[in-house]
Protein backbone atom coordinates (compact mmCIF):
# COMPACT_ATOMS: atom_id res chain seq x y z
CA UNK A 1 0.00 0.00 0.00
CA UNK A 2 1.53 3.69 -0.91
CA UNK A 3 2.07 6.13 1.81
CA UNK A 4 -0.11 9.20 1.52
CA UNK A 5 0.60 12.11 2.34
CA UNK A 6 -2.32 14.34 4.90
CA UNK A 7 -2.56 18.12 4.88
CA UNK A 8 -4.17 21.05 4.09
CA UNK A 9 -5.29 21.75 1.10
CA UNK A 10 -4.44 24.99 -0.71
CA UNK A 11 -7.54 26.82 -0.24
CA UNK A 12 -7.06 26.17 3.66
CA UNK A 13 -3.75 27.15 3.72
CA UNK A 14 -4.31 29.98 2.39
CA UNK A 15 -7.82 30.46 4.58
CA UNK A 16 -5.46 30.17 7.31
CA UNK A 17 -2.88 32.48 5.90
CA UNK A 18 -5.55 35.09 6.34
CA UNK A 19 -6.34 34.75 9.80
CA UNK A 20 -2.58 34.92 10.56
CA UNK A 21 -2.81 38.29 8.77
CA UNK A 22 -5.57 39.24 10.34
CA UNK A 23 -4.15 37.99 14.06
CA UNK A 24 -1.23 40.51 13.20
CA UNK A 25 -3.04 43.13 12.25
CA UNK A 26 -5.32 43.14 15.56
CA UNK A 27 -2.14 42.46 17.65
CA UNK A 28 0.07 45.07 16.09
CA UNK A 29 -3.19 47.80 16.45
CA UNK A 30 -3.24 46.65 20.43
CA UNK A 31 0.23 47.25 20.71
CA UNK A 32 0.26 50.73 19.12
CA UNK A 33 -2.49 51.81 20.91
CA UNK A 34 -1.58 50.49 24.53
CA UNK A 35 2.01 52.14 23.12
CA UNK A 36 0.36 55.76 22.35
CA UNK A 37 -1.68 55.48 25.71
CA UNK A 38 0.38 54.43 27.82
CA UNK A 39 2.40 56.79 30.45
CA UNK A 40 5.69 57.63 28.96
CA UNK A 41 7.56 55.56 31.80
CA UNK A 42 5.96 52.47 30.61
CA UNK A 43 5.30 52.57 27.30
CA UNK A 44 7.62 50.04 26.12
CA UNK A 45 6.76 47.49 28.09
CA UNK A 46 3.47 47.51 27.67
CA UNK A 47 3.75 47.13 23.37
CA UNK A 48 6.84 45.09 24.20
CA UNK A 49 4.01 42.93 26.51
CA UNK A 50 1.28 42.54 23.33
CA UNK A 51 4.57 41.64 20.43
CA UNK A 52 5.59 38.94 23.50
CA UNK A 53 1.50 37.45 23.40
CA UNK A 54 1.43 37.77 20.20
CA UNK A 55 4.82 35.37 19.41
CA UNK A 56 3.44 32.34 20.47
CA UNK A 57 -0.06 32.56 18.28
CA UNK A 58 1.91 33.48 15.79
CA UNK A 59 4.25 30.80 15.75
CA UNK A 60 1.16 28.08 16.36
CA UNK A 61 -0.55 29.51 13.35
CA UNK A 62 2.17 29.18 10.85
CA UNK A 63 3.19 25.57 12.37
CA UNK A 64 -0.50 24.52 12.09
CA UNK A 65 -0.76 25.65 8.46
CA UNK A 66 2.29 23.93 7.45
CA UNK A 67 1.76 20.78 9.19
CA UNK A 68 1.40 17.37 7.54
CA UNK A 69 1.36 13.90 7.92
CA UNK A 70 2.80 10.98 6.22
CA UNK A 71 0.81 7.82 6.65
CA UNK A 72 2.91 4.60 6.27
CA UNK A 73 2.76 0.74 6.10
CA UNK A 74 4.58 1.32 9.48
CA UNK A 75 2.80 4.44 11.59
CA UNK A 76 2.47 7.72 11.33
CA UNK A 77 5.26 10.45 10.61
CA UNK A 78 4.65 14.24 12.11
CA UNK A 79 5.83 17.06 9.73
CA UNK A 80 5.55 20.41 10.98
CA UNK A 81 7.70 23.62 10.91
CA UNK A 82 9.73 22.69 13.43
CA UNK A 83 9.92 19.28 14.69
CA UNK A 84 9.30 15.40 13.21
CA UNK A 85 7.62 12.41 14.77
CA UNK A 86 6.96 9.27 14.44
CA UNK A 87 4.57 7.10 15.55
CA UNK A 88 4.20 3.44 14.93
CA UNK A 89 0.36 2.06 14.56
CA UNK A 90 0.70 -0.66 17.53
CA UNK A 91 1.36 2.13 20.01
CA UNK A 92 -2.33 4.02 18.75
CA UNK A 93 -4.91 3.19 20.49
CA UNK A 94 -7.85 5.18 18.35
CA UNK A 95 -7.82 8.24 16.68
CA UNK A 96 -10.21 10.95 18.30
CA UNK A 97 -12.26 13.87 16.69
CA UNK A 98 -11.54 16.67 18.97
CA UNK A 99 -14.27 19.82 19.03
CA UNK A 100 -12.92 22.92 20.81
CA UNK A 101 -14.92 26.34 21.48
CA UNK A 102 -14.21 29.57 21.06
CA UNK A 103 -15.38 32.95 21.67
CA UNK A 104 -15.57 32.98 17.63
CA UNK A 105 -17.08 29.69 17.03
CA UNK A 106 -15.99 26.04 16.97
CA UNK A 107 -13.25 24.29 15.32
CA UNK A 108 -12.01 20.71 14.92
CA UNK A 109 -8.95 18.89 14.64
CA UNK A 110 -7.83 15.25 14.65
CA UNK A 111 -5.79 13.42 17.77
CA UNK A 112 -3.70 10.12 17.79
CA UNK A 113 -4.90 8.38 21.50
CA UNK A 114 -1.35 6.69 22.15
CA UNK A 115 -1.34 3.47 24.68
CA UNK A 116 0.04 5.16 27.42
CA UNK A 117 -3.28 7.58 27.07
CA UNK A 118 -0.90 10.48 25.94
CA UNK A 119 -2.58 11.63 23.03
CA UNK A 120 -1.15 14.06 20.00
CA UNK A 121 -2.40 16.13 17.39
CA UNK A 122 -2.34 15.25 14.07
CA UNK A 123 -0.47 17.83 11.83
CA UNK A 124 -2.80 18.50 8.75
CA UNK A 125 -6.17 18.01 9.92
CA UNK A 126 -8.06 20.80 11.04
CA UNK A 127 -11.26 22.53 9.86
CA UNK A 128 -13.56 25.31 11.32
CA UNK A 129 -16.69 23.94 9.23
CA UNK A 130 -19.42 22.28 10.70
CA UNK A 131 -19.91 19.46 7.67
CA UNK A 132 -16.42 20.02 5.89
CA UNK A 133 -16.04 16.66 3.72
CA UNK A 134 -12.19 17.34 2.77
CA UNK A 135 -11.72 16.96 6.79
CA UNK A 136 -14.15 13.60 6.99
CA UNK A 137 -12.90 12.36 4.02
CA UNK A 138 -9.11 12.33 6.12
CA UNK A 139 -10.28 11.35 9.26
CA UNK A 140 -11.58 7.94 6.62
CA UNK A 141 -8.21 7.87 5.34
CA UNK A 142 -6.22 7.67 8.58
CA UNK A 143 -8.96 5.10 10.56
CA UNK A 144 -8.82 2.71 7.40
CA UNK A 145 -5.34 2.94 7.30
CA UNK A 146 -4.81 1.90 11.51
CA UNK A 147 -7.40 -0.67 10.99
CA UNK A 148 -5.28 -2.40 8.57
CA UNK A 149 -2.62 -1.80 10.04
CA UNK A 150 -3.49 -3.16 13.34
CA UNK A 151 -5.49 -5.97 12.07
CA UNK A 152 -9.24 -4.62 13.17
Amino acid sequence: MPDVWIGLSAAARRRNWWWTGFLTLVCAGMAVAVTLTAPTSNRWWWGGGVAVAWLPSLFYMINRGYGRTLLTASGMEFRTFVSRRSIPWSEITRIEKRQHQTRGGFWWDLRAVRVRGRSLTIPGVFTSQMRDAEFEQKLGVIHERWSRAVGG
